[in-house]
């Protein structure tokens, strides 16, 4: 009687909890009028208590971000920035080994739109979102909104602005189709956080730039100048304070430049489009190898004198123009730096590039500003000599590692697999070994001044260089190098995704539609290819419903796929099947269709999947796990399908019943 009620509360459990298609956001919309031909788009969702739904601002390699499309754009109406989101929480993933951003309870989306057709009545959003519990579940959710018909009087205001484009492919051009919110975009929070990084990046790099042979000298020359040239040394210090500031003026006038020319956002959506990469990774070689000293980056001579003579002039523009001189004479030594900080920070968007500059010209500032406000702080500086060449040429060491990291942007945009995970620490390795042997003064470059012996400041550095060197190295072998692993080719793109010593780069033919998956599990993502192969061998099948972006499912399988036993069996007792929820890939379009179940758009290879769970299986959270025979035919009948659970006891027993039903 006790087994009885045990089955019983068993099948209750399944019936009414695991098979249940789960809805846990809600999602509500409405209309805000801000002018007559400008609205606000506000979408509420209403996430159950125990879910989280992650935000569209999640970083790459995690779990899944809200995707928020517009469907009637074109020639109806114009999207006014990019979709605001409420606030969200932060909490690190480790198995996904980033930040997720998230929102628990209620979430509010709003976009800003302006109408150009006045016809527009109606526009559409479609929101592509995942939500997890134990469970993770892939939704979406299209939203209509209505738009207040636009009067005759106001049809004015729109084609008086639609008229200041010359063409109509001007229009089109401010007019996107779809606007899809990119993983790499953060919200202000994050960039306030990004922009901090840059500007003590960029302080960093005006600080190294201070140490090189076109620089340094010119540090004490230049307050000497101001020092004894000027009628009182109250004036001195003005003149070599406004000298500073002029100096910061400049650089920032170029971060303006820049941005004004690339616009706001341009570059930021240029970060992954391999011409940006490449062309960058040509740039930063031709700066390395300049301050490696086969040549010296050198601005036309006529600018500069050019600007010695209005240095002459004498006042506050005599002194702008004395800052532009050594801004023009050190370029050799410094334009590489303020190139590649340009390259980085522009590749950020927004104003990046004019906090780079501030960054950047602020620290190359300060020392003349300071060493004249206290002039007895020159006897303290070290003489200029060989190590000013030693630390332009660990510039350039610096800067030919990061241009091959641009092209290995390229190379992952293309998806040609020529530089790997190994060849990138390959070349990363040789790059930094060669640099601590340089620096131990075992190579010599053009530039460099004979040397009897290296300073301790140098032995250092040549130490720091080298255990990094050798820290790279097992990289090689499949280990995850965590203190790297945001700037080299993840472990899935290497020539060894499973570690070089693992037995899955055997010459073991796999079978036809078969990959090695996690823990070197033999696994089909093609449905058919699979059942076939289960037919041949006569085994039963595991569906594993799962998906890219699904953390519960990487638990599963770093706590429970890798206990001893079931380990066994999932690599010698049964077929197994990995169906991903969430992949965006598209299906053929003869293959494209409207759920018969559901009603839904069936677009996308994640979209057949969570089709095929929600029909079958009625359920549509992640994981979900499903042993069936040859036919598709439930091997469990008292709990068909299992979910996340970490007891690998549990499911190892799960896993026995079915294969013990299959062998009867």
């Amino acid at each position: 009687m006790k087994k009885l009620l045990l089955i019983l509360f068993a099948f209750f459990a399944f019936a009414t909890g695991n098979s249940q298609i789960k809805k846990p956001v809600k999602w509500t919309s409405k209309t805000e009028k801000i002018s007559d031909t400008e609205f606000n788009l506000v979408m509420t969702a209403s996430i159950e208590e125990g879910w989280h739904m992650y935000s569209q601002f999640t970083p790459e390699g995690g779990p899944l971000p809200l995707v928020v499309t517009v469907k009637n754009q074109k020639g109806n109406f114009e999207l006014i920035g990019k979709a605001k989101e409420s606030a969200y929480k932060k909490e690190f993933n480790k198995d996904f080994e980033v930040d997720e951003f998230y929102f628990e309870g209620t979430a509010t989306v709003s976009q800003k739109v302006k109408i150009i057709n006045p016809k527009t009545s109606k526009i559409f959003v479609n929101l592509d979102f995942q939500a997890c519990q134990n469970q993770c579940i892939n939704d979406k959710v299209d939203l209509t909104f209505d738009i207040p018909v636009i009067l005759k009087t106001d049809v004015a205001l729109i084609d008086q602005d639609t008229s200041k484009s010359d063409t109509a492919s001007v229009v089109k051009e401010k007019t996107k189709n779809v606007v899809t919110n990119s993983k790499k975009v953060e919200t202000k929070k994050e960039e306030k956080k990004g922009l901090w990084a840059i500007f003590f990046l960029a302080l960093l790099s005006g600080f190294a730039a201070l140490f090189t042979p076109c620089v340094f000298p010119m540090i004490p020359m230049t307050v000497s100048f101001f020092t004894k040239q000027s009628k009182t040394p109250a004036q001195g210090k003005r003149n070599a304070i406004i000298y500073g500031i002029s100096i910061i003026v400049i650089y920032v006038i170029l971060g303006l430049a820049v941005t004004a020319i690339f616009g706001a956002d341009a570059l930021n959506a240029l970060s992954t489009n391999v011409w940006f990469n490449i062309i960058f990774f040509i740039m930063l070689m031709f700066f390395a190898t300049s301050f490696l000293g086969a040549f010296e980056i050198m601005l036309p001579n006529s600018w500069a004198n050019k600007v010695d003579r209005q240095a002459e002039r004498g006042g506050i523009i005599g002194i702008f123009f004395m800052a532009l001189a050594l801004a023009i004479v050190s370029f050799s030594c410094t334009g590489p730096i303020v190139g590649t900080l340009l390259v980085d920070s522009a590749s950020k968007g927004g104003i990046a590039p004019i906090v780079g500059m501030f960054g950047y010209s602020l620290a190359i500032s300060l020392p003349f500003m300071l060493f004249a406000l206290f002039p007895s702080w020159l006897n303290s500086l070290p003489k200029s000599g060989g190590w000013l060449n030693t630390v332009k040429v660990s510039l350039g060491f610096f800067e030919l590692a990061l241009a091959f990291k641009f092209l290995s942007g390229a190379d992952l945009v293309l998806q040609l697999h020529w530089f790997e995970r190994e060849v990138f620490l390959a070349i990363w390795i040789a790059i930094f070994g060669t640099w601590g042997i340089y620096l131990l003064g075992k190579i010599t470059l053009p530039h460099d001044s004979p040397l009897s012996h290296i300073s301790v400041g140098r032995l250092m550095l040549a130490l720091v260089v080298l255990s990094f060197t050798f820290y790279m190295i097992p990289g090689l072998f499949g280990a995850p190098l965590k203190l790297i692993s945001a700037y080299v080719p993840s472990q899935t793109d290497s020539e060894s995704p499973h570690g070089f010593f693992s037995d899955s780069n055997s010459n073991v033919k796999l079978p036809d539609g078969a990959e090695y998956g996690p823990k070197e599990l033999i696994v089909f993502t093609d449905y058919k290819k699979g059942m076939a192969y289960a037919k041949e061998v006569n085994k039963p099948v595991l569906l594993d419903f799962t998906g890219h972006a699904c953390s519960n499912c990487r638990k599963m399988e770093s706590n429970v796929w890798t206990d001893k036993n079931v380990a066994q069996i999932l690599k010698n007792e049964v077929v197994l099947i990995s169906l991903f929820a969430d992949d965006k890939r598209e299906l053929p379009k003869n293959e494209q269709h409207i759920s018969s179940s559901t009603g839904a758009e069936i677009v996308t290879i994640g979209d057949k999947w969570t089709d095929f769970m929600i029909t079958k299986y009625k359920t549509n959270t992640q994981p979900l796990y499903v042993l069936v025979d040859l036919e598709g035919t439930n091997l469990n009948t008292v709990t068909p399908t299992t979910s996340y659970d970490p007891d690998a006891e549990l499911y190892e027993n799960w896993l026995k019943q079915g294969i013990a039903n299959f062998r009867k």
